[in-house]
């Protein structure tokens, strides 16, 4: 049987396109084994169709780590048999590039983010110097690859001549679970409910500005659901502003149960900050998570966000990064109970066109060419 070995550098838990790629290799007739790595606080593992394997490494952040991880990985593939690779971000790439060459596998590299200018890179010109090479590397020897948006593809296209498909992160349509109530959730009943979910609740994506916004909004609950590195900041912040009664944390969790909490709320928050071309061309998980969930969604003015939002009517923009400004836009999407039931019918619509059901199609084309 034909066998496809698709590498991640997180601990595979809640990475949903990862999953769905390894679903359609599946679906393409492949042998999946996924590899990503294990960390001292990764949840367990879910139960999947394929298999999978999660390094445990010496090191979890810096150079040591990627260094680590890169070594780690090679090995890995240098000693399992694969007829495929698929790298998902730069940070797997090298490996797979080397072992595609050494082995005669076929190769293709997903690129979730524009990573080389991803805000941890941008003010760190050095590091983001040693990324650059190795995409200036590899990226030109590929035939092909795939990415996340047309304005990142339209990058990749430009700067290097690749052919870039795009496939668009988008949640199974019959994905979602039933609808949880608020009391069996530990939520209020007398509290509009609000939303900031991901794994990347990171620095310039408008978290802090938004939990200071929640001092003006006494009759709203703010649930924070994820990871990321600004975390410990907002629990800091929550505590300095004395808002624990407004502001609650979630640890990430399986998709399934995330939805649950996703689902019962009024808005949902794309809020990144235009300070570098990664976040202005993001396209995040959480808006299409919204869109199936139904939730109207109150969003900074970004390229390919502000694109699906327009064509649908799906919410509201802020005007600034203001906590003043962010908490009159949420007062405004709240106050206005008509187009709120607009914006709700329009999320119907667009949930049945923007479904993976639909997204898979264009994949599963793509891995046929590499049987």
């Amino acid at each position: 049987m034909k066998r496809a070995i698709v590498s991640v550098i997180n601990d595979l838990v809640t990475d949903q396109r990862v999953n769905k790629s390894c679903l359609a290799l599946q679906k393409t007739g492949y042998e999946v084994l996924l590899v990503g790595r294990k960390q001292r606080k990764s949840p367990p593992m879910d139960e999947r169709p394929y298999a999978s394997h999660r390094m445990k490494l010496l090191f979890e952040k810096g150079p040591l780590f990627y260094a680590e991880y890169n070594i780690r990985l090679f090995l890995f593939l240098l000693f399992h048999r694969a007829n495929f690779l698929l790298s998902n971000d730069l940070d797997t790439v090298l490996p797979n590039y080397f072992i595609s060459r050494l082995k005669g596998s076929k190769m293709v590299f997903d690129s979730h983010e524009y990573f080389t200018e991803t805000p941890e890179l941008v003010h760190r010109p050095k590091v983001q110097k040693v990324w650059k090479r190795i995409e200036g590397f590899v990226v030109p020897k590929l035939s092909e690859m795939i990415t996340v948006c047309d304005s990142i593809a339209d990058l990749f296209r430009e700067k290097y001549g690749v052919k870039c498909h795009v496939i668009r992160n988008i949640p199974l349509r019959k994905a979602l679970p039933p609808k949880g109530a608020k009391t069996e959730l530990g939520l209020p009943t007398d509290k509009h409910l609000l939303i900031l979910q991901g794994s990347g609740i990171n620095i310039q994506r408008g978290a802090e500005e938004l939990v200071q916004a929640m001092t003006q909004l006494d009759d709203c609950f703010l649930m924070i659901i994820g990871g990321g590195d600004v975390l410990p900041v907002l629990k800091q912040m929550v505590e300095d502003l004395k808002i624990t009664d407004r502001v609650r944390f979630f640890p990430r969790m399986p998709y399934q149960q995330m939805m649950a909490y996703t689902q019962l709320a009024e808005l949902g928050f794309c809020l990144d900050k235009d300070t570098n071309l990664n976040y202005r061309f993001s396209l995040p998980n959480k808006l299409f998570d919204f869109i199936q969930a139904g939730v109207p969604i109150v969003a900074s003015h970004l390229t390919e966000i502000e694109k699906i939002i327009r064509q649908y009517d799906l919410g509201m923009f802020i005007e600034s990064h203001e906590p003043a400004t962010i908490a009159a836009t949420i007062r405004e999407a709240l106050s206005d109970e008509a187009r709120r039931t607009q914006w709700k019918q329009n999320l119907a619509v667009a949930a049945q066109d923007l479904c993976w059901e639909n997204e898979e199609q264009k994949l599963l084309e793509i891995y046929k060419h590499y049987e």
